[in-house]
């Protein structure tokens, strides 16, 4: 299960604001309310440590195991969002191993963006036309990254779990051979897709380690080089080749 960061801040939060609750009440240096005093107080503190306990359960359910509403694809826009968009498809079975291997690309975009922004502030001053060379380009080739996930979450948005292993698995007499042949390939399309979009994105790391590769290793950098560096000519044509790209 993926958690993310504001979940944590959240379920913390709760435990913390349940705790001081329980300390402020219970604590003699402030209400000094006692299960061992009398009938009234006790079942006070017994009723207000049964409502903590449920506070606690019922919070911690809403925080970690129920599913939150999805939010629309256009709507999406932040690392955290996409992380919690595709977290929802983790447990569909036949995509599943999928999904948590492009939450994983995720997790290494951001990193190789972090990486290659330090090694940039360390070769470079953010007013350098170098550093505003690499670093737009660094943008772009992110841009298509979430483009492709993007893409990717319009397909999951409509895909359908049970209909898709009752036709895979030909295990259905509702429709005819010719609609079953269409739902077949139907379904293989869109594994195929987001094959493709997995294998694209894996394309996309790649030439950023070779970026990251060419930067380090060179000495110094004249702007009219940095066109002609074989990493920035291969970013360049596939920026170009998904210029048009359709979501």
């Amino acid at each position: 299960m993926h958690l993310t960061g504001s979940k944590y801040i959240k379920l913390l939060g709760l435990i913390a604001g349940v705790a001081v609750l329980n300390i402020v009440v219970f604590s003699p240096g402030f209400v000094g309310l006692s299960i061992g005093g009398g009938a009234l107080a006790a079942a006070s503190g017994v009723t207000l440590l049964l409502a903590s306990a449920v506070a606690l359960l019922y919070g911690s359910y809403v925080l970690l195991a129920r599913q939150p509403e999805a939010l629309p694809v256009k709507q999406v826009t932040t690392h955290e969002d996409y992380v919690e968009a595709l977290t929802r498809y983790e447990r569909v079975k036949p995509i599943g191993s999928d999904i948590r291997f492009a939450l994983e690309q995720m997790e290494r975009i951001r990193k190789k963006k972090e990486t290659l922004m330090d090694v940039l502030n360390q070769r470079f001053e953010p007013g350098e036309l170098s550093y505003k060379k690499f670093a737009s380009v660094i943008r772009e080739v992110e841009k298509l990254f979430y483009l492709n996930l993007r893409s990717l979450l319009n397909r999951l948005h409509v895909f359908d779990e049970a209909d898709f292993a009752s036709v895979m698995t030909q295990k259905t007499a509702r429709y005819s051979k010719q609609l079953l042949q269409e739902k077949t390939t139907m379904y293989n399309d869109f594994l195929s897709f987001l094959k493709y979009s997995l294998d694209n994105n894996e394309e996309i790391l790649l030439k950023l380690d070779k970026l990251l590769l060419e930067i380090s290793r060179l000495d110094s950098f004249e702007p009219g080089d940095i066109e002609n560096m074989p990493c920035m000519q291969e970013i360049d044509s596939l920026i170009k080749q998904t210029k048009y790209y359709k979501q």
